[in-house]
């Protein structure tokens, strides 16, 4: 079971971590990724990371801007937002069990609930 949260209401130009906590002990074994989804569109990659958290994929408008990472002793995946736009607006999930590092939803085996997070301009 995977628990997103820290969306919430932010002005353009701020920040926002997200976090997404696993139950069960095969945490690490899983491919971490993040998703998102604004109104009236697909859901839409956002970054991955792979088990052990060396290597990390992001979309490319989320580069240098979003920071993927892992802590696989609490069993919990982060999503680190900076230079928030308008345009990040939407619910962002986060998924598990890929079986490598991938930005198609449909090799993802679990999914949180998913969290807003609203960026104002």
């Amino acid at each position: 079971q995977l628990q997103a949260s820290g969306g919430g209401l932010v002005q353009a130009g701020g920040s926002l971590r997200l976090s997404c906590a696993a139950s069960g002990r095969t945490f690490g074994s899983y491919v971490m990724g993040w998703f998102r989804q604004a109104p009236g569109m697909e859901r839409a990659f956002v970054a991955a990371i792979s088990r052990g958290g060396i290597i990390v994929y992001y979309q490319d408008s989320m580069k240098g801007r979003f920071t993927i990472s892992r802590d696989n002793a609490k069993n919990t995946v982060y999503l680190q937002m900076n230079s928030l736009k308008p345009e990040d607006t939407a619910v962002y999930y986060c998924a598990a069990g890929a079986p490598s590092l991938t930005r198609v939803s449909g090799q993802y085996d679990y999914w949180g609930q998913g969290t807003q997070v609203t960026v104002s301009s």
